[in-house]
């Protein structure tokens, strides 16, 4: 396994891929749905947390998301 180096806040994942940020955060709010280590809680500051996704986490959703749309 690849030493994750750097990790993208969600709501950035989703100006990438033109996505909804309601939609991504439902899909990772399942730890299932992708693989274990690609989903990343960051706190922002004392009591906030953000969902953020390693580069693997960005594939696989990507990858989850076009294979849901050719169905």
């Amino acid at each position: 396994m690849a030493t994750t180096t750097s990790v993208c806040m969600l709501s950035h994942v989703a100006n990438l891929l033109g996505e909804d940020l309601d939609l991504l955060e439902a899909i990772v709010s399942n730890d299932d749905n992708l693989t274990c280590g690609n989903i990343v809680s960051v706190q922002v500051d004392q009591e906030t947390y953000q969902t953020a996704l390693t580069d693997d986490g960005i594939g696989e959703l990507r990858d989850m998301l076009r294979a849901a749309r050719r169905l």
